[in-house]
């Protein structure tokens, strides 16, 4: 072959693999603006190392209605704003129910209704829910993206080591009325909590401290959490249990260190203990680790429990889901004081 016919035949090469690498860059730059599949970085981010982000969430467009835990409400306030600003097409409206209060339960029967695209969970599905979802011709399915605790609040001038769950058990049955039968003062207990159907956190504290027991007359039920650590607060034998990232911070209550056995009492906060008087400039941090590792007696995760029916509520839940288990995704939950699942 000639010396020309060989630079005309490397010409054509070099032509066909430039068009084709302009065919294929102009397929890439379409499907990343027109099919949602996007990843999680923002306009102005440089790329990550390759492994920091592994996730690709394929985001449909419209107006998507959650709802659920109250816990989940500090996550709500971290993610959603995030979400908004990279994806504004894909956009989300919490709900509260028609009657009663809101919580993990009530999410998960709006769910069911067809009220919801897909609810916040701070518990496990339930066995009567599954079935309620097959009579109905629907799968649900629960996808974990935090790790939470329980907490035990009481009252800042309290002298208390802390307690077993056993005694915590023991409180909340009226089994144990005086704080002085805990190694504490003289004093008599007030113990607080919110009633059975208003939330996750609750249903929880009943299957796994109550143990099938039933809550003692003794106990107090107040609708909220904040009016709760209000009480608290000023009532110097009282008690009260909720998710950690809403105890562990507060200026007005001490967490109480919890264990299985009296010799292994593990704070739900970040040692050493910041005096409340230097809040709120300087506030308690969650004990993360003694989360993960399980040593800390009292933890759970949280849930985003998706309708597997295979149109765009499915495909909104586990969108939501799945970013919240990217690195940015954990890391707001960390913000909002939760704990990395990943």
């Amino acid at each position: 072959m000639s010396p020309k016919n060989e630079t005309n035949e490397t010409g054509v090469l070099v032509l066909t693999l430039v068009v084709t690498l302009g065919l294929v860059g102009s397929v890439f730059w379409w499907l990343a603006n027109n099919s949602g599949v996007i990843d999680n970085l923002t306009p102005n981010q440089s790329r990550p190392s390759q492994d920091t982000y592994t996730h690709k969430i394929d985001l449909p467009s419209g107006l998507f209605s959650y709802g659920g835990s109250t816990t989940w409400a500090p996550i709500r306030k971290e993610v959603e704003p995030a979400m908004q600003q990279l994806w504004p097409k894909f956009q989300l409206r919490y709900t509260n129910p028609t009657t009663g209060a809101p919580g993990s339960g009530t999410g998960i029967k709006m769910l069911l209704e067809n009220q919801l695209s897909f609810s916040q969970s701070s518990r496990s599905l339930k066995d009567d829910e599954f079935q309620k979802a097959q009579q109905r011709g629907l799968t649900l399915k629960e996808i974990p993206v935090a790790i939470d605790g329980i907490a035990i609040a009481v009252h800042p001038n309290l002298q208390i080591p802390g307690l077993t769950l056993a005694q915590l058990k023991d409180i909340y049955i009226g089994k144990i009325t005086n704080w002085k039968q805990v190694n504490g003062p003289n004093l008599p207990i007030t113990a607080y909590s919110r009633r059975l159907e208003e939330g996750g956190t609750i249903e929880f504290f009943d299957e796994n401290i109550m143990a099938g027991e039933k809550f003692g007359s003794n106990v107090k039920f107040i609708p909220t959490t904040t009016q709760a650590l209000r009480e608290v607060a000023k009532n110097p034998g009282g008690i009260y249990y909720s998710s950690a990232p809403e105890i562990v911070g507060q200026c007005s209550v001490k967490p109480l260190p919890l264990g299985r056995k009296p010799d292994q009492l593990i704070p739900p906060y970040k040692q050493p203990f910041v005096p409340l008087q230097n809040c709120p400039q300087q506030r308690n941090q969650i004990n993360a680790v003694a989360f993960q590792t399980g040593e800390y007696p009292i933890t759970r995760r949280l849930f985003i429990i998706i309708k597997q029916n295979g149109q765009s509520d499915q495909l909104a839940g586990e969108a939501y889901a799945n970013w919240l288990l990217t690195n940015q995704g954990q890391e707001l939950i960390a913000k909002a004081g939760f704990v990395r699942l990943r």
